[in-house]
C-alpha cells in the first residue's frame, strides 16, 4: 500500500512541511514551534470545522484516494482465440460477423417493465449540490442523447429558492425540479429514464406525490446511503438569510443560524458558511415494504433502491428485502466514492471498499438465486471511470449486474464541455484544447453525431457540456465493444465471471475469481493430455 497522509491532502488544500511523516497520524516527524504551516492540524487551528470538507466546497469534485489492499485493478480480463457468444439468433460467429463494431452494448433493468439503455452506465445522483444545479443542462441533455439513465438526487425540492409548500408542509411548486425533469425529457431518445431520489426530507416534503402528480413520472428511487458517507446529504450556504430559510423548512443547519453567537461570527466575517444536513434514515423490514407499496399506490410502476458502503448486514437487507419487494434496480455503492460534498476523512476511512462489497453482493445474490428466489437487477457504483472498469463490474456481478453507476466520471465531461464553450466565447482557449481547432465543430469529434440526433435547427440549443458528455459516453461504448469482442462476448448478457482472472491470491480469495495461474488450467491440461 502507498503511504497515506491523513494530515495533508490537496482536497483540503493542506500539506506537510517535513519529508518525514508519522504513518498513522500524518504529523510531521518534527513539529516545530514557529512553523508557518500548512498541515491540516495547523489550518484547523484557526479554520476549525471548515477542514472537515474538501474545498472550495461546491466548486470542485473530490474522490477519496485511500489505497486499499485490493481493488478492481487486481482483476484482469480474459481474451480468447475462439468462440462468439451473444450474437443475434441465427448468426454464426466468423471473422466477418464477429467484429467488434457488431457488439451490442445495450442493457436493460427492471422487474417486469424494463428500461433499456444504449450502454450499461448511468449517472450518479446529481442532487442539491451547486455543481449539479449549475451544470444540470449539460448533464441532463448529455445523458438523454447518450441513451442512459439520469439520477436526480436528494433534496432538490427542499433547497429550491422558489419552493412553495401548502399548510401541511408539502410541496406544491418546485420550479428547479420542474426544470430538471423537463430538460431531460425534451431530449430523451427512448433509452434510459430520469430517476428522482428520495431521502427522509424528500419523503416528509411529499416529493414523490409532487413529481408523480405534476410530471407523471413512473419511476422513483429510495435512498439508504452512498459510498462516500454514512450520514445524510449536505451542502453549504454562504448567506445567513438562506441558512435561516433552510432551517425554517425543517433542515438541520449548523452552526445554528438562529443562535446569536453564530450570527455574530457571521457578521465578524470569521464564519463564512453554514452547513445544511439531511437526517439519518432508519430502516426496518416492514417499514420498507410499506413504503414501497405506498409508492406503488401513488402510481409509480418502478421502484429502485440506492444503498451505500455499509457492511454485510445492511447489504443482505437490501438484497433480500429488495427481492421480496420486487424492486426494479438495486444500486450498490462502494467506498471511497464522493463528489466533493462529503466529510473528507469519512470519505477516506468509512465503509466497505467497492471490490469487497461487490464481491459480497454477488455471493449474496447467488445464495438467493440458488434457493429459487429472484433477486433484483443490480448496478455497481464506487470509483468507476472507464470501459475496463465497466466490463469488470458486469463480469464480477454476472448474471445479476446489469449496469454501472458513475459519479465524477460522467460529471467531468459536462464541466469540461461547458468550460470550452466559455473559453471559445472569451477567446481564451488553452493549448490543450486549441490545438484541435477554434470552433466546436473542429474541437468535438462527436459534434456532427449530436447534430444528427437532435437536428440541425436544434443544435444551437445544445450546450457543449452535453456534447462532451456524449463524446465520453461514445468512448465508453466503443471501448467496451473492443473489450467484449476480445472476450468473445457480443452482448452484455453474454458476459460471465469466467471472463476475469485475479492477479493475486488475495484477490481470488475475496472475489471468488480464480487466480490467473489457475484460471482455465483444467482445460489446458486436457489439451496437453490429448
Amino acid at each position: 500500500m502507498n503511504l497515506q497522509r491523513p494530515n495533508s491532502n490537496d482536497a483540503t488544500k493542506t500539506a506537510n512541511r517535513s519529508r518525514s511523516i508519522v504513518p498513522m497520524s500524518g504529523l510531521c516527524t518534527r513539529c516545530i514551534d514557529g512553523c508557518t504551516g500548512n498541515c491540516e492540524v495547523f489550518k484547523a487551528t484557526f479554520r476549525g470545522r471548515e477542514l472537515l470538507y474538501p474545498g472550495p466546497f461546491g466548486e470542485i469534485t473530490a474522490g477519496g484516494d485511500k489505497d486499499y489492499p485490493i481493488d478492481y485493478s487486481h482483476l484482469n480480463i480474459q481474451g480468447y482465440a475462439l468462440g462468439a457468444e451473444g450474437l443475434p439468433t441465427g448468426v454464426v460467429g466468423d471473422p466477418d460477423t464477429a467484429t467488434f463494431p457488431a457488439v451490442n452494448t445495450e442493457t436493460e433493468y427492471g422487474w417486469d417493465i424494463k428500461v433499456k439503455m444504449k450502454i450499461p452506465v448511468f449517472t450518479g445522483a446529481l442532487g442539491s449540490t451547486e455543481i449539479a444545479r449549475r451544470n444540470w443542462d449539460h448533464f441532463a441533455i448529455g445523458a438523454a442523447i447518450s441513451g442512459v439513465t439520469l439520477v436526480c438526487g436528494e433534496n432538490v425540492c427542499g433547497i429550491d429558492p422558489g419552493l412553495k409548500l401548502d399548510s401541511k408542509g408539502k410541496v406544491v411548486s418546485a420550479p428547479d425540479m420542474d426544470r430538471r425533469i423537463e430538460v431531460y425529457r425534451r431530449y430523451h431518445q427512448g433509452y434510459g429514464q430520469i430517476l428522482v431520489q428520495m431521502n427522509v426530507e424528500d419523503t416528509r416534503l411529499g416529493v414523490a406525490e409532487y413529481v408523480g402528480n405534476k410530471h407523471a413520472l413512473d419511476s422513483i428511487e429510495l435512498k439508504w446511503g452512498q459510498g462516500a458517507k454514512c450520514i445524510g446529504g449536505e451542502i453549504k450556504v454562504n448567506s445567513l438569510g438562506r441558512a435561516l430559510e433552510l432551517q425554517k423548512r425543517g433542515y438541520m443547519v449548523t452552526p445554528d443560524p438562529s443562535n446569536p453567537v453564530s450570527q455574530a461570527a457571521y457578521r465578524d466575517g470569521s464564519l463564512k458558511e453554514f452547513e445544511r444536513h439531511s437526517r439519518l434514515g432508519f430502516i426496518d423490514e416492514e417499514g420498507f415494504y410499506a413504503e414501497v407499496q405506498r409508492l406503488r399506490d401513488l402510481g409509480f410502476k418502478r421502484i429502485t433502491l440506492k444503498t451505500g458502503a455499509y457492511g454485510l448486514r445492511e447489504l443482505a437487507m437490501a438484497i433480500k428485502w429488495g427481492s421480496k419487494a420486487k424492486i426494479d434496480l438495486l444500486t450498490i455503492d462502494g467506498a471511497p466514492g464522493g463528489t466533493g460534498m462529503s466529510p473528507w476523512r469519512m470519505m477516506e476511512e468509512w465503509g466497505m471498499p467497492s471490490l469487497y462489497l461487490h464481491s459480497a453482493a454477488y455471493e449474496f445474490c447467488k445464495v438467493l438465486s440458488d434457493k429459487g428466489e429472484r433477486v433484483p437487477d443490480i448496478a455497481f457504483a464506487g470509483g468507476f471511470s472507464s470501459e475496463d472498469g465497466v466490463f469488470k463490474a458486469l463480469a464480477l456481478g454476472a448474471p445479476f449486474a446489469k449496469a454501472v453507476c458513475m459519479g465524477r466520471a460522467l460529471m467531468i465531461p459536462g464541466m469540461v464541455g461547458k468550460n470550452i464553450q466559455e473559453w471559445i466565447k472569451d477567446g481564451e482557449l488553452p493549448n490543450t484544447v486549441g490545438q484541435f481547432g477554434s470552433t466546436p465543430e473542429e474541437i468535438f469529434v462527436c459534434y456532427e453525431d449530436v447534430k444528427r440526433i437532435v437536428g440541425a435547427d436544434e443544435m444551437k440549443n445544445i450546450p457543449l457540456g452535453a456534447v462532451g458528455f456524449y463524446s465520453y459516453s461514445e468512448k465508453i461504448r466503443i471501448g467496451l465493444q473492443q473489450l467484449m469482442a476480445g472476450a468473445r462476448c457480443f452482448s452484455v448478457p453474454a458476459i460471465t465471471r469466467r471472463e476475469l482472472m485475479s492477479l493475486t491470491e488475495e484477490c481470488a480469495k475475496v472475489t471468488g475469481i480464480p487466480y490467473l495461474m489457475d484460471a482455465y488450467r483444467d482445460e489446458a491440461m486436457e489439451i496437453l493430455a490429448g
